[in-house]
């Protein structure tokens, strides 16, 4: 299976990235924003191409000609306001799961937030990633693509307990991004 990870030089996505390399079942193609990070990458023999969030739909999908499944782990960052979290979180997440759809790519994991798909659990000091984190999640359902929400808790860099909590409903909690990465490959193929 031939995996696009948008979002590859991110915490979650540099995990998920190496976890996909170190399994024979998966090609992985990182998706990145720079030359640099692309360089970083190929020298250590991974697939990489650049490309932009703010984008085409149509140049999106030229970054995965040929991929079977899709993993979204980008996001705008936590300092960048809300203007670039809705182009990215939202805007961005949208168009790659409409290129999804028009390269014939199957599966698509999406990594949201605790608790996105709640207005009233939404924190007040980042509801415009609440916000984004959930029109792209209601984008997603309503697709034609088979697709696994993963809505993590605070996440830790911490190394993983190897124990995750699954639930709609669960309470805030904490989860190391090592835990996350291992989740999101684990539900690749279910």
């Amino acid at each position: 299976m031939k995996i696009l990870v948008v979002g590859a030089n991110g915490q979650i996505g540099k995990q998920v990235v190496q976890l996909l390399r170190e399994n024979s079942e998966y090609s992985v193609r990182a998706f990145l924003r720079s030359e640099q990070q692309v360089q970083q990458l190929t020298h250590l023999g991974i697939e990489a191409v650049i490309g932009n969030l703010e984008g085409t739909v149509e140049e999106i999908a030229e970054t995965m000609n040929g991929c079977d499944a899709v993993i979204f782990t980008a996001g705008s960052g936590g300092h960048t306001g809300a203007d670039k979290t809705l182009l990215i979180d939202l805007d961005g997440a949208v168009k790659v799961m409409e290129a999804a759809e028009k390269v014939g790519a199957t599966r698509f994991i999406m990594v949201s937030a605790l608790q996105a798909h709640n207005r009233n659990n939404w924190n007040e000091k980042i509801k415009p990633y609440y916000v984004a984190k959930h029109y792209a999640d209601r984008t997603l359902i309503q697709s034609n693509l088979n697709y696994t929400i993963i809505r993590p808790g605070g996440l830790l860099n911490e190394p993983g307990t190897g124990k995750v909590t699954i639930g709609e409903n669960l309470d805030r909690g904490f989860i190391s991004r090592e835990d996350v990465a291992k989740t999101i490959v684990t539900v690749l193929n279910n």
